[in-house]
């Protein structure tokens, strides 16, 4: 335990506090200790994972719980491909892990700096409509409730759990354990193409139904869109990887380092924005390759950015995106950030953005050193509209009332809430403004 002082940033610097003290427990007896500590000071607690959400929803003014000692396999099972991880291991951590068992996660978002804790409690998902969000994965959980208690949920330990804890918000208590459900290690074949964009949203659902994994992102101020297409292929089929040079200037000098530049000078000479656009565009190429599922999957990111991302039922993406694009143009908003389409199947998790529902994603963002409010505002009200779902991770400004409205088990899972936590230990502002007091 540590007294604070030092203040605690998000990723993407939309989230600051001091916390009135830091633990950092190393063990599931550690964080009952840690939790039992609060009560008795009548203070509040929140894990914290690698601080990668947008939203306040890991904020701990009262005590922080940095879970970075809980990492690492703790049990694996090959045959039937169950790996049981401490909560706060990293997900760029799992290739390395989980290669000695030849397994692999069955889906991933493009950024891997998260915790497998704070990734699947706020909704984190990749693309793919065969596929749901990472919290989908989750088997079995080991969690400390608000009284200090350590409990298992599985499918055979108070299995009507699951649909709650898996994508609990952190509201429901500190995982100290998943269980995945992983599968044979993979290889993808990668194919990345510029494409005109029209043509992408007429055939947006023909598109998604017939790849493993499809994405697209658009650059405001053009026509065209890069389409991002992934087939799964066994771990023995041949590789062939991007060169070292070839990554570092598609991935570093160009996708990094000259859109930071770009960025930054929008922020000072809005009306240059357009003309960087078109070059982006037309300095990004064809290229495929093939390698193991993560280093395609993910992509380096290093330019800071706020982001929002909204679920919609699949069928409504290109009605909403036109209207987003309709938008920009509208208004003569001078936006640098791509906007980035992606798609997942339908689940049973109570607070997943795609429960009950094939579901696309649209994502727009904005350099970190840009004032997001009107255009985040506007884009949103688009997407409530078409029965959107804001991504728990990522900037909105909806309410617990708005919310109960989008999602059938609501309050279902707000009963589970009363169970695990009833004095509300695990509340902070934003838990209060999207659960309820």
């Amino acid at each position: 335990m540590t007294a604070s002082g030092a203040i605690w940033r998000n990723w993407g610097r939309t989230e600051q506090v001091r916390p009135l003290r830091v633990e950092r427990p190393a063990s599931a007896g550690a964080v009952q200790r840690a939790v039992a500590a609060a009560a008795a000071s009548g203070l509040r607690i929140k894990p914290v994972g690698a601080g990668h959400s947008f939203t306040g929803i890991a904020v701990a003014p009262g005590v922080q719980l940095d879970l970075g000692d809980l990492s690492g396999v703790i049990d694996a099972d090959v045959a039937t491909g169950r790996v049981t991880l401490a909560a706060g291991t990293r997900l760029h951590a799992l290739p390395d892990l989980l290669a000695p068992y030849g397994l692999a996660l069955a889906n991933m978002g493009d950024i891997d700096r998260q915790s497998i804790a704070g990734a699947t409690s706020t909704g984190t998902h990749g693309t793919g409509l065969g596929f749901g969000g990472l919290a989908t994965q989750i088997v079995a959980a080991k969690l400390v409730t608000g009284t200090g208690e350590l409990i298992e949920v599985s499918e055979t330990s108070r299995p009507d759990l699951l649909p709650a804890v898996r994508l609990g918000l952190g509201a429901l208590g500190v995982l100290v354990e998943v269980t995945l459900q992983l599968v044979p290690r993979f290889v993808l074949q990668a194919v990345e193409r510029v494409e005109p964009l029209e043509a992408v949203l007429q055939q947006w659902m023909a598109r998604v139904a017939g790849a493993d994994h499809f994405e697209f992102y658009w650059f405001p101020h053009t026509g065209t869109a890069l389409t991002k297409t992934n087939t799964r292929l066994p771990a023995d089929a041949p590789r062939n990887p991007l060169g070292a040079v070839s990554r570092w200037i598609d991935d570093e000098l160009l996708a990094n380092g000259a859109y930071r530049a770009i960025c930054a000078l929008g922020t000072v000479a809005p009306k240059t924005t357009p003309f960087f656009a078109r070059q982006v565009d037309r300095l990004t190429g064809d290229r495929e390759f093939t390698d193991f599922s993560p280093k395609v999957f993910v992509t380096n990111r290093t330019v800071r950015f706020r982001e929002m991302e909204y679920a919609i039922p699949l069928e409504q993406v290109p009605a909403a995106f036109r209207e987003v694009c309709d938008l920009i143009d509208r208004k003569g908003w001078k936006i640098s950030f791509p906007i980035e389409v992606r798609a997942a199947a339908s689940d049973e998790n109570w607070l997943s953005t795609a429960y009950g529902r094939d579901t696309g994603y649209i994502a727009v963002h904005r350099y970190f050193r840009e004032d997001p409010t009107e255009y985040f505002a506007a884009v949103e009200a688009i997407m409530r509209a078409h029965g959107g779902r804001p991504h728990w991770g990522k900037m909105h400004t909806q309410t617990d009332a708005g919310l109960r409205e989008a999602y059938p088990r609501f309050d279902e899972f707000l009963a589970v809430r009363d169970e695990l936590d009833p004095e509300r230990r695990f509340q902070n502002p934003y838990l209060e403004r999207v659960l309820g007091a």
